[in-house]
């Protein structure tokens, strides 16, 4: 039997993956405010804010207790 041990390393590199990814969306949303497409703004700043959540909380959940 493995133990759920190793998965927690993987975890924490997706948690920080989809955190960096969301980083990427939330900056670079300035730039659909700035050519006149604030509803692709809006829609991209959601996302990433969904994704750093799910992010933070896949981190959080990977760290060791």
């Amino acid at each position: 039997m493995t133990s759920p041990e190793p998965r927690a390393p993987r975890q924490r590199l997706i948690g920080l993956f989809l955190l960096g990814v969301a980083a990427v969306l939330l900056v670079s949303s300035v730039t659909w405010f700035g050519s006149d497409r604030g509803a692709i703004g809006i829609a991209q700043v959601v996302v990433g804010l969904v994704l750093a959540a799910v992010g933070g909380l896949v981190v959080r959940r990977a760290q060791p207790r």
